[in-house]
């Protein structure tokens, strides 16, 4: 026989530590680049732009800054846009298959 409290127990627990991970994430950074180096971009574990730098032949440098900040402003935007749409279909895609238990949120592990 399954004992719910140990079940719900260690659901909650992993539900802590996915948050701390989560949190942690946005001290993870990576960066990368295309045009033989031409355009680099800075990216956090929470999927934010952080920094683009773009090489001065490519643009005149009086707009340099900002058409930098616009692709990031709109990347960023962007990414905002497709977690939410993420979270609505998987929302969605997991409908009635767990019960609505309260303080059991699982909506927040996608």
């Amino acid at each position: 026989m399954f004992d719910i409290m140990n079940i719900m127990s260690k659901v909650k627990e992993a539900q802590a530590k996915i948050k701390e991970k989560q949190e942690q994430l946005v001290y993870l950074t990576t960066e990368a680049e295309s045009g033989a180096g031409m355009v680099k971009v800075k990216v956090n574990g929470h999927r934010r732009v952080l920094d683009i730098i773009i090489d001065d032949s490519l643009v005149a440098p009086e707009d340099k800054e900002m058409l930098k900040d616009l692709i990031v402003a709109a990347t960023n935007k962007a990414l905002e846009d497709m977690d939410q749409m993420v979270k609505v279909e998987m929302k969605k895609a997991t409908e009635g298959m767990m019960p609505n238990i309260p303080g059991m949120d699982l909506g927040n592990m996608f």
